[in-house]
């Protein structure tokens, strides 16, 4: 690890000085990338410059133990100094050897959230309304954006599915482990007898795709204009401002009825689009070299069930981890940290096994 820290470092120097350089400057590409890199590079050697000063302490004070004759108040001192400085160098060497796991290529990116009513009826399209309230408002916490693409809506209030984009800075490093299936177990308002009801939603999480990443030829595409449907007053109903995407060879399709702008509904389509056959693209390759499952969630059933939000027990289990948490409300409204930060947790001992196993 040592040598691989020393090489990242001179490579960071060198690109502090590469970004100095006039004719980088003038290059706002190679400006951007370069500048990407680096900031991705900060943390690892700032915690490297840290536990090269911790280790120097810790040095410095086990010399010191090992002379002879000094005063106790001293030597107590010196003792504590010495643990203190193994402990930091213990925790900062933990902290590298994470940061030194391969980095997710998409955790910079924006992502595209689609939501999906399951098993349940009414009251799982309720649950869909439910999670993308409480997507919205943790959306809001981290300062993140929010764009509808399309939502197809129930009389009731509900959400038979939605997609919608969600922008900011590690958006997907945080959202991607919300793709999978959620239960609900709850008593519905329309339940006379008050019985719990089970229901489920589904959940995809796809970083957007650049138009570098994948290009779509237009041959491939059918683009059909509607009129929008659902709230919106008057000028929703008179104008065919929504649009339908159809990839032929994958018979892929995707609406945007969002934007009053046939453009602007255009755009996003496309860029709907162009993610999930990247994301399908991607989930193919690695079914090639693993076992995993292709596609992130199931049909909507209430197998495969990566969380369950219990109402008569206002708690909230996480499967994948077994962790339970009894803060349903402040879960639903948008209170995710504490979950998602466990799910990263998890994420990197997982890899920390696989890298020490290789």
């Amino acid at each position: 690890m040592q040598d691989r820290l020393s090489e990242v470092k001179r490579h960071f120097e060198e690109l502090a000085n590469q970004l100095t350089d006039p004719q980088v400057l003038s290059d706002n590409a190679k400006y951007r990338a370069l500048t990407k890199e680096y900031k991705n590079l900060t943390p690892i050697v700032e915690a490297y410059d840290a536990c090269q000063a911790a280790r120097a302490e810790r040095q410095e004070a086990w010399e010191l133990l090992q002379q002879s004759g000094l005063e106790p108040d001293f030597l107590k001192m010196v003792q504590e100094e010495y643990e203190k400085a193994r402990w930091k160098t213990q925790e900062l060497e933990d902290a590298l050897r994470i940061l030194l796991l391969p980095k997710d290529e998409n955790d910079d990116k924006n992502i595209i959230m689609e939501i999906r009513s399951g098993t349940g009826g009414e009251e799982a399209a309720l649950f869909a309304h439910s999670l993308y309230r409480m997507y919205s408002m943790y959306a809001a916490a981290c300062n993140w954006q929010i764009e509808v693409n399309s939502c197809s809506e129930t009389e009731l209030g509900g959400i038979k599915e939605i997609s919608f984009t969600v922008q900011g800075e590690g958006a997907y490093s945080r959202l991607k482990f919300e793709a999978g299936t959620h239960r609900v177990q709850r008593v519905p308002e329309t339940e006379t007898q008050g019985r719990i009801h089970t229901s489920a939603a589904t959940v995809a999480v796809m970083p957007e795709a650049e138009e570098v990443e994948l290009e779509l030829d237009v041959k491939d595409l059918k683009i059909d204009t509607f009129r929008s449907s659902g709230a919106g007053g008057q000028h929703i109903n008179k104008t065919s401002s929504a649009i339908r995407v159809t990839h032929l060879p994958t018979g892929m399709v995707v609406e945007c009825q969002d934007e009053r702008s046939q453009y602007k509904n255009k755009d996003k389509a496309l860029r709907v689009l162009r993610s999930r056959l990247l994301a399908e693209k991607k989930a193919a390759q690695q079914a090639e070299v693993s076992a995993e499952r292709r596609s992130q969630v199931g049909t909507g059933d209430r197998s495969g069930r990566i969380r369950t939000y219990n109402f008569p027990q206002g708690r909230v289990t996480d499967h994948r981890i077994g962790l339970t948490l009894y803060k349903l409300p402040a879960v639903l409204d948008g209170d995710l940290d504490e979950l998602i930060d466990a799910l990263v947790t998890a994420d990197q001992a997982e890899k920390l096994r696989h890298s020490q196993e290789e």
